[in-house]
């Protein structure tokens, strides 16, 4: 008797769990755009409230009430999608304390925190990738950027003592002690007032120009520099690293492609020699 046998599509995995079908349900486009677009309208909530008053402002307080119970409730829900693995990702860490703020100033000893509600508006960060992205760039630059830091305040300071030592007695409002010399060093190396400064002292000392020349070329150019420097390295190993896992990811799916294909080869011989010995 002459047996067909179909090539199998291939069954479609359901979730097992409650939980997985709820993550699913979370992980969807369309849940993700709509807690982006209410985090964005809820930023422009709470703007709107610095500006009226009376009746609207009351209108706007139910409507930011109303979007930081969705907040919560979406919260709720990805703690109990996850169950302890929600606490092992520092972003969702990070939307639990911003939420969390949010709600402290109910209480009315903490009536002080109500401003901190636009921290809600930080959450952005966690929906989109590119926002994150840029954020984990930065923590990873933080290490360099500390060893950076450290040689500013040390050329700063040494910077600051030798001004103090030079011009001290010559303009004591810019550089009369330690402590001031470090603040107007400081404000120089924003570039703020700094040719003003230094004209200040060159009125008693004409060649203090020299100094500060040295001191912007360092400091302003250089030092400061350096700072990028390290905050584009962060971002271009993030960016390789990500370009590896998406290598890692295509090779995966290309030898998953491949066994599939055998897999199919094999069926088609398979049923080849059923239909010989059918036919026989």
């Amino acid at each position: 008797m002459k047996q067909a046998i179909g090539t199998p599509a291939g069954p479609r995995i359901e979730p097992r769990t409650w939980r997985e079908r709820l993550r699913r349900f979370l992980d969807q486009k369309w849940f993700v755009n709509l807690v982006l677009v209410v985090i964005l309208a809820n930023a422009l909530v709470l703007g709107a409230e610095t500006l009226v008053t009376g009746p609207a402002y009351d209108v706007l307080v139910t409507i930011d009430h109303a979007m930081l119970g969705f907040f919560v409730v979406e919260l709720l829900l990805r703690i109990v999608a996850h169950g302890r693995r929600f606490f092992r990702d520092p972003w969702n860490l990070f939307d639990l304390v911003v939420v969390g703020v949010a709600v402290l100033p109910a209480s009315e000893s903490l009536s002080a925190l109500r401003a901190l509600r636009v921290l809600r508006v930080l959450r952005v960060i966690t929906v989109v990738p590119s926002l994150r992205r840029v954020v984990d760039g930065l923590l990873r630059a933080v290490p360099g950027m500390g060893a950076v830091g450290a040689l500013l305040v040390l050329v700063i300071y040494v910077s600051a003592v030798i001004a103090t030592g030079l011009f001290g007695e010559a303009s004591d409002e810019y550089f009369g002690n330690l402590g001031t010399s470090l603040f107007t060093l400081f404000q120089a190396m924003t570039g703020e007032a700094w040719p003003d400064i230094a004209r200040a002292v060159m009125e008693v000392h004409p060649w203090a120009w020299i100094f500060f020349v040295l001191y912007i070329l360092v400091v302003g150019f250089a030092v400061l520099n350096l700072f990028i420097a390290v905050i584009v390295n962060g971002m271009e190993e993030m960016s390789e690293e990500e370009r590896k896992d998406d290598e890692q990811k295509d090779e995966r799916l290309d030898n998953l492609a491949a066994q599939n294909h055998e897999i199919l080869a094999e069926l088609r011989s398979l049923r080849a020699r059923l239909d010989e010995d059918g036919t026989a």
